[in-house]
């Protein structure tokens, strides 16, 4: 699979997706900074990543 650019859900700016992505990986947005996890990769699809919970050692 070839890179593929979809929309940021946030800005709007084009996100490249790595051909070596794979689903439920976490990419930034270049433009705001935006955590965006990958959704689906045909077609390409983000949405934001759910924040990052404390693991409280377990």
């Amino acid at each position: 699979m070839a890179a593929a650019t979809t929309a940021c859900p946030e800005c709007d700016a084009q996100v490249e997706i790595g051909d070596d992505a794979e689903v439920g990986e976490i990419v930034t947005c270049p433009e705001c900074g935006a955590d965006l996890e990958i959704r689906g990769l045909a077609p390409a699809r983000l949405d934001v990543a759910p924040p990052e919970e404390e693991d409280w050692g377990e």
